[in-house]
């Protein structure tokens, strides 16, 4: 018995949503504004020329990605920005954060970032920083490792033993000559990090940044994310972390009390 061509036409409009969807992500991934070739869309997709081709004709069409005329090579197009600002735009959590970032900023005159843990990684959600003072080359919407970063290690000291073994039972690399590479070490720094109420990636992450971070928790005084405030060593010294820590701190309580948690509250009652 031979299936209703309804169904067949749902399923064949599924299957070429999924493979369309794949061809976004995978351009998505690539790391540089040069790009992707054909053959390398279809190569890392799976997915042959001519259905890449006839599958990205509608994602053109929607900006999703864009094609060079002279290259011919695809990237992401405005739509996916346009998109993936909505997205960040309706995150209570950055609405929540974005006046204490930014005053935070002002303070310190240095770039202050808001991030959450995903996975391994944690995750850059918003970025601040004062056109005048040294750029920094992170970027909204990149990842780094958790164990070797202020931000992460924010997160991690308030985060359940399950989250924390996970992370610290995986090969923990090390990414400059400081990084901490043994889980007892660094689990020893999470302690130190609860006692001072913030953390500190002495060029941990890179070679000549420093960074503070202080975690955020939320309604359910559960932490869900993490502010941090970073700058070259030189402008970052170990005097300027014992001064920036304390007011990462207060600023990641304030936030907390916005999204509800009565654990931040009870702290700036004292």
């Amino acid at each position: 018995m031979s299936e209703p061509e309804d169904n067949a036409e749902k399923r064949n409009s599924s299957s070429s949503l999924r493979k369309a969807l794949l061809l976004l992500s995978v351009v998505a991934e690539q790391p540089t504004t040069e790009g992707m070739s054909l053959v390398d869309l279809a190569k890392r997709s799976g997915i042959n020329k001519s259905t890449v081709l006839r599958l990205a004709t509608p994602l053109i069409d929607e900006n999703l990605i864009e094609r060079d005329r002279l290259t011919g090579k695809f990237r992401l197009g405005f739509g996916s920005l346009r998109l993936g600002q909505s997205y960040l735009d309706s995150l209570d959590l950055r609405s929540a954060a974005n006046d204490e970032l930014r005053s935070l900023m002002r303070k310190t005159a240095n770039t202050v970032h808001l991030v959450v843990l995903s996975g391994h990684d944690v995750v850059y959600l918003d970025k601040v920083e004062d056109e005048a003072t040294v750029r920094m080359a992170s970027r909204v919407g990149a990842t780094m490792p958790a164990y070797c970063t202020a931000v992460g290690k924010a997160i991690l000291a308030y985060s359940s033993e399950e989250v924390v073994s996970t992370i610290l039972s995986a090969p923990l690399l090390p990414i400059t000559a400081k990084t901490i590479t043994d889980p007892a070490a660094l689990r020893q720094e999470l302690g130190a990090v609860r006692r001072r109420g913030y953390a500190i990636d002495d060029r941990e992450n890179e070679p000549e940044v420093r960074c503070v971070a202080a975690p955020i928790f939320n309604h359910d005084d559960v932490v869900v994310a993490a502010l941090s405030v970073s700058s070259l060593t030189s402008r970052m010294t170990p005097a300027k972390v014992r001064e920036v820590g304390p007011m990462a701190a207060a600023v990641g309580l304030r936030i907390s009390v916005k999204l509800g948690s009565r654990r931040a509250a009870a702290k700036i009652a004292l």
